[in-house]
């Protein structure tokens, strides 16, 4: 029992301490961008009220129910004159109300063609909440990998720092040997004092660069975040038709302009309605007396009702309907005009994306064999300073150019992924 007891503890402190200090992924950090940004919650408020007006006017084609309730109070009590002779023919004081349904028959195709256009606006603000998410996982992606360079900033700082300390110490030994001038040492002081003021200036980039981050995804600007490096790229391979096809299917944007042409024709069809009459039915109950409840008629039927089947058109208003629908048509040529605008200007940005996605790796496999004969020429510096062979100058070159090749190799690295992310949003893929 008390065994069970104390594993139970055990594990549970493990579970915490593991939630802890475990490292923010890319795909927790997406996440909590994605549930903590005030735009998409904006957007779906935004979606939820499209909803709500698609609801409102799907009521629109179903009937309405009135009620209605008055009284009239009259100076003289009617009469009306028979031979000569006057007959009262109401009360002086009339109670009315009445109840009344008017069902829409036909309304020239205007109702069904708002009902469209609302669920099309609810299909386009969820396109809209897409691009918006789109948008997020991209710059999350961004500020991540930027971070994670920061971080590799950081480590060839501290390299470069411990580097120079072992070289400064080298120096300071030959020195006192009488091996080397004080020149050469002053130059190995001045080097380690540089790396150590780049290396705080990387920290601070650094930290800088996580509190970008953080406010990114939510969480206060002076988190102590840590993030969780990724340590194999994968390589892909693309094709530049494939992804333009992907792209004008898939991009958020273009499916709401496609919407947008599709509310258009609804819009034509709900200018066209007034070409065409008006029908409705009404069904109707009503009572009429001289009490409150207009129960009481001594001159008519107290009670009555009726069903009705009303017309109406308006066939003459000096060319106003064929206006409006002239200027629903012309919306229309505009806005497919709009969408091949749109569509050059997206096989463009994949283009880019594209070329940029192989410079990148192009830069990546250089900068990585750079980076490689880097580390072994100041390996072989080093050695041969050792041996008295060559100078300080040149341990420190050698050791300037490993650090430089290293920070481009990352810049290269994580410049692909960059990249990568870059494309995959240019192509319309949001997560």
């Amino acid at each position: 029992m008390y065994k069970l007891f104390f594993l139970a503890i055990i594990s549970f402190l493990t579970f915490i301490s593991n939630s802890w200090g475990k490292d923010l992924s890319l795909n927790s950090a997406i996440e909590m961008a994605i549930n903590n940004n005030f735009k998409i919650k904006e957007a779906e408020e935004f979606q939820n009220a499209a909803i709500e007006g698609s609801k409102s006017a799907f009521t629109d084609l179903f009937a309405k129910a009135y009620a209605n309730y008055s009284y009239t109070a009259l100076k003289d009590e009617p009469f009306q004159k028979i031979m000569g002779t006057a007959r009262p023919v109401s009360d002086k004081n009339v109670y009315h109300w009445d109840i009344m349904l008017i069902q829409p028959i036909f309304k020239g195709f205007s109702l069904s063609s708002n009902y469209n256009i609302s669920k099309i606006a609810v299909k386009i603000k969820e396109f809209e909440k897409k691009q918006i998410i789109s948008d997020i996982v991209q710059e999350v992606k961004i500020v991540y990998f930027e971070t994670l360079l920061k971080k590799r900033i950081e480590s060839v700082a501290d390299d470069t720092v411990s580097s120079l300390k072992s070289h400064e110490n080298n120096a300071q030994n030959f020195y006192k040997q009488g091996a080397i001038p004080y020149n050469d040492l002053l130059k190995s002081k001045v080097a380690l004092a540089n790396a150590i003021q780049e290396r705080e200036k990387a920290k601070a980039e650094l930290k800088l660069s996580l509190s970008r981050l953080n406010i990114v995804i939510g969480k206060d600007i002076n988190d102590d975040t840590t993030i969780e490096d990724i340590n194999k790229v994968d390589i892909k391979s693309y094709n530049l038709l494939e992804l333009t096809k992907e792209a004008l299917e898939k991009r958020p944007v273009l499916e709401t302009l496609r919407l947008g042409i599709q509310n258009l024709d609804n819009s034509v069809k709900m200018a066209q309605s007034s070409y065409y009459p008006e029908i409705m039915l009404t069904c109707k109950y009503e009572q009429n007396g001289n009490d409150m409840g207009a129960n009481t008629n001594d001159y008519s039927n107290a009670q009555n009702s009726s069903v009705s089947i009303l017309s109406k058109w308006m066939f003459f208003e000096w060319g106003k309907t064929r206006a409006e629908v002239a200027k629903q048509k012309f919306n229309k040529t505009a806005f497919m005009e709009k969408i091949k605008s749109a569509e050059d200007q997206i096989k463009l940005e994949t283009k880019g994306a594209y070329l940029d996605v192989i410079v990148s790796e192009n830069n990546m496999k250089t900068a990585k064999e750079a980076m490689e004969q880097a580390q072994e020429s100041f390996r072989i510096t080093n050695l041969q300073y050792l041996q008295r062979v060559n100078t300080s100058t040149e341990v420190l070159d050698a050791r300037t150019f490993l650090s430089q090749a290293e920070t481009n190799y990352y810049k290269s690295l994580y410049g692909y992924m960059i990249a990568v992310g870059r494309l995959e949003r240019a192509i319309g893929r949001y997560k």
